[in-house]
């Protein structure tokens, strides 16, 4: 029999109220599930406002152990009742220290694991290195029910060896939960097709689906250039060869959805070589967890 996977991504804005944030995430889950959808993907940080555009102390509080978390407690249990996968993007506290994480729910509900960021920007807009340690979960893959799923975080995107490491431990297909986009350094900077193009080429050189979710609409803030940030959206579905098989615009909110047949891909991805020919002794440290 055939193995398919049934993938779908959140693309909508989100306030400053957690339970409205909560409540409209699982509005599109559901609407997701209802669609025939098996792993659905929410945007990086949905509890909230993007808050790293600026550094402000009080957003510590916000934070929570992964198993506590308000947005786990409400979305774990969802995807038990709806049967689906779902990452959950977090902003996690342990002991003193702070990261952003994705927790793994599988379709019963259970509680796979979790992973934390590795890669951390610090700019214009996205101080993230003022509130996340940098990852020490090393990169992560799950066997839920529907396959063996790589995750990666937002600035994470952008790296080929986060990709690499992941397919490596045997993904199947891998999602992007992001928060990105003007730079208010630079108002006519738009890295939109950069950010599309880097996550296509991790699906052509790594033979996998690459989902990506990310917000829209304008959040202000006080005193930043332009009265705040504006996320561009385009979230979207690539497949094995980089296309785009679903795709979203700058400022619409909905689904991205595809399915895919996982044995072909297999088979293609064993075809390709790239695998077969790669130098074991240059990855073998990638997916090792990092020393606290």
């Amino acid at each position: 029999m055939t193995r398919t996977l049934n993938v779908a991504a959140i693309q909508t804005s989100y306030g400053m109220d957690l339970k409205a944030n909560i409540k409209k995430t699982e509005a599109f889950i559901r609407e997701a599930a209802a669609g025939g959808a098996q792993v659905i993907l929410p945007s990086e940080l949905f509890q909230g406002p993007y808050f790293c555009v600026t550094q402000e102390e009080k957003w510590f509080a916000e934070a929570h152990p992964w198993r506590e978390h308000p947005v786990v407690k409400a979305i774990a249990p969802l995807a038990g009742e709806l049967g689906v996968v779902i990452p959950i993007s977090i902003f996690e506290r342990e002991g003193p220290h702070y990261f952003n994480s994705v927790v793994m729910a599988d379709a019963d509900g259970s509680m796979l694991g979790l992973y934390r960021k590795s890669h951390i920007p610090d700019g214009p807009g996205y101080q993230e290195k003022y509130y996340f340690r940098p990852g020490d979960t090393g990169f992560k893959v799950w066997d839920t029910r529907f396959g063996r799923l790589g995750v990666g975080i937002c600035w994470d995107q952008w790296y080929p060896e986060a990709a690499r490491a992941m397919a490596l431990m045997g993904a199947e297909a891998l999602f992007y939960p992001t928060a990105i986009g003007s730079e208010p350094h630079d108002p006519t900077l738009n890295t939109t097709l950069p950010w599309q193009r880097a996550m296509q080429g991790h699906a052509v050189s790594n033979v996998i689906p690459v989902i990506g979710a990310n917000r829209i609409g304008f959040e202000p803030w006080d005193n930043y250039p332009n009265g705040g940030q504006l996320f561009y959206g385009s979230s979207f579905i690539a497949d094995h060869r980089g296309d785009l098989v679903s795709e979203l615009g700058r400022d619409e909110e909905g689904l991205v959805a595809a399915t895919f047949d996982l044995d072909y891909l297999q088979t293609h991805r064993a075809a390709w070589g790239f695998f077969r020919d790669r130098r074991s002794d240059l990855y073998s440290a990638l997916a090792s967890p990092r020393p606290a």
